[in-house]
């Protein structure tokens, strides 16, 4: 049977790749996550040709230190220190960055995509602080900028928003993006562990950084949320704009309350857009019910929940970070940018999911306009009025109480007691402006706590 014309095109346009073509990388950067893309496409060499039509071929490798002792596949011959070069070379079609930070992956970066090369990076502070340049620049330039691998590690959420949802609209995501810190509450819920200790387990297991700052006080997952509301919102986003709080406040004692009423506690990362036009975007810690579907996210695993509008709800779960996974989304990234090549179709797909012309600026939210359900709880002096005067207090705020308990307290030899409200749907501002009189007035005897209730 006759093939179409554009078909026998198509062909051999790839046979011509597979005659004399070969896909060749620059790489960035060789530590953990550089030695497990070089372990890949050592392993996978044959499966990976087969589905591109092509090899990859690594053509440098640069590196903070040579000096340093690396795994013996990372090719000696192959290691130098000056990224630049690699963004310049004539013999690197694909820049692969996965050195981390802005300075100097920004400006290797950069050089690579005004010289043409295509760029492919693990960096997502890079894409969610720099990002709307750098696309812009690939975009100018014909070339692609492909960055699976900065959210989620194996996860592939940024192909699925690029990809598989472009006919959909997308109207809320949640999610659970950063695996420090849902070990460290995994740990605090099913061992008892206090904060303290479930971070340094994390440390000693690896899951988390010798400075975890950047995990534990959500700067992480905020920089993800970033990138996946432009993905899916089609929004212009300012990433420190978005307001973030840690897990850092949550005590044990949070969690074995969380659970008495029927909840987990997980780090979440939120985007939807509101009525009012206005994106809510959120990260922090959120009591959600244990039949929740991301309730059951647990360790260092990453899940991210999609509700489409045609689509409905559906979850993606998998390793949120390590060597293989992550460089499992980056070589994938490889394969993706040099089937553009092997066919002349750069930035066919949007990197963003949508043009550049058509993303919106659109306002955030204030966090003290959220309106839902609060978990509270105050450490009181166990006297007399106590209880109705902060319930007066809350009252004032029109924060109303659903549930309640207490503990402690009730003897001479414990003059002090724990009280937890579970609340009625109020706004933040409100909660917020409420705890702060209660703690003003001294009816408590450390700082009050308050967590937002997921329903989803």
């Amino acid at each position: 049977m006759n093939q179409p014309a554009d078909s026998a095109g198509v062909e051999r346009a790839v046979a011509k790749g597979l005659a004399g073509q070969r896909v060749r990388i620059g790489l960035v950067g060789c530590g953990v996550v550089g030695t497990g893309i070089l372990r890949l496409l050592r392993d996978n060499a044959e499966t990976i040709e087969a589905r591109l039509g092509a090899p990859i071929e690594v053509v440098g490798i640069a590196v903070r230190d040579p000096s340093k002792l690396r795994d013996p596949l990372v090719p000696a011959e192959l290691v130098g220190t000056d990224p630049m070069a690699l963004a310049t070379q004539d013999d690197v079609d694909v820049v692969v960055e996965v050195m981390g930070g802005l300075d100097p992956a920004g400006a290797v970066v950069k050089e690579a995509l005004e010289k043409g090369k295509h760029v492919v990076t693990a960096n997502k502070a890079l894409i969610a602080e720099e990002g709307e340049t750098l696309l812009e620049m690939a975009e100018s330039t014909g070339v692609d900028l492909y960055f699976e691998a900065a959210v989620a590690g194996g996860i592939p959420i940024i192909r699925v928003l690029r990809e598989a949802l472009a006919s959909d609209r997308v109207v809320a995501l949640s999610g659970i993006v950063n695996g420090t810190s849902n070990y460290i509450l995994s740990r605090m819920t099913s061992a008892g562990l206090d904060f303290a200790d479930a971070l340094a387990e994390a440390q000693a297991k690896g899951y988390a950084e010798a400075d975890p700052t950047l995990d534990i006080n959500g700067g992480d997952a905020r920089h993800k949320l970033a990138i996946l509301a432009t993905l899916a919102f089609g929004a212009r986003v300012d990433v420190h704009a978005i307001p973030m709080e840690g897990i850092d406040t949550v005590s044990a004692l949070d969690i074995a309350f969380a659970s008495r009423f029927g909840y987990v506690i997980k780090p979440l990362a939120i985007g939807r857009p509101t009525d009012d036009g206005e994106l809510d975007l959120r990260v922090h810690p959120a009591l959600i019910p244990e039949s929740s579907v991301l309730a059951s996210i647990h360790g260092a695993l990453n899940a991210v929940h999609i509700e489409g509008a045609m689509l409905g709800p559906s979850l993606m779960s998998g390793p949120g970070a390590g060597a293989l996974p992550t460089a499992m989304s980056v070589v994938s990234d490889i394969v993706d940018v040099g089937r553009n090549l092997i066919t002349g179709a750069h930035a066919r797909v949007p990197s963003r999911a949508f043009r550049g012309s058509t993303l919106q600026a659109l306002p955030l939210a204030s966090p003290k306009s959220h309106r839902g359900r609060f978990y509270l709880r105050f450490d009181v002096h166990d006297r007399t009025g106590v209880l109705g005067k902060i319930a007066n207090v809350l009252g004032g705020f029109d924060v109303s109480i659903e549930q309640m308990v207490q503990e402690g307290g009730q003897s001479e030899g414990n003059p002090h007691a724990t009280l937890v409200m579970l609340t009625h749907v109020a706004s933040a501002g409100d909660v917020h402006g409420a705890l702060e009189e209660i703690d003003r007035l001294q009816y408590t005897t450390g700082p009050s706590r308050a967590l937002r209730i997921e329903e989803g």
